[in-house]
C-alpha cells in the first residue's frame, strides 16, 4: 500500500511543483464555483487569479513544516483579499464568496479524497 503522506523533505522539486499546480487548479475551480453561486454569471478567468496564491501558501507552509492552523488562516485572509480585488466586491459579498469557497473546497476535496482512498482499497 502506498502511504498517503510522506515527509516533504523527501519530495522532489517536480513533485512539489506538481502539487502546487494541481492545488492551484483545484482552488481556482472551487473559487469559480463559489463566485458563480454567490454572484451569478462571472468570467472563469477571474478565478484563475484567486487560486494560485492560497495554493502557494499551503505548499510553502507544508514544505517549511509550519503549523497548519496559522497557514490556513493566512490562506483564507489572502483568499478574501483576492476575491475582494478581483471581483470588486464590498465586504459582505467578499465574506460570502470566501466562505462559500472554503466550504466548497472542503466538501469537494473530501469527496475526491474519499474516492481516491476507495479506489486504492479495491481488491485485486
Amino acid at each position: 500500500m502506498v502511504p498517503l503522506q510522506t515527509g516533504v523533505g523527501s519530495a522532489t522539486s517536480l513533485a512539489v511543483a506538481g502539487t502546487a499546480a494541481l492545488l492551484a487548479l483545484f482552488l481556482s475551480l472551487t473559487a469559480h464555483l463559489a463566485a458563480r453561486n454567490v454572484l451569478g454569471d462571472v468570467p472563469v478567468r477571474n478565478a484563475f487569479l484567486v487560486g494560485p496564491l492560497p495554493a502557494a501558501i499551503a505548499v510553502v507552509a507544508a514544505a517549511l513544516e509550519l503549523p497548519s492552523l496559522p497557514a490556513v488562516g493566512v490562506a483564507l485572509v489572502v483568499d478574501a483579499v483576492l476575491v475582494w480585488y478581483v471581483y470588486d466586491l464590498d465586504r459582505r459579498l467578499t465574506a460570502g464568496v470566501t466562505l462559500v469557497h472554503a466550504v466548497v473546497s472542503v466538501i469537494l476535496g473530501s469527496v475526491l479524497f474519499s474516492l481516491y482512498v476507495l479506489v486504492l482499497s479495491a481488491p485485486g
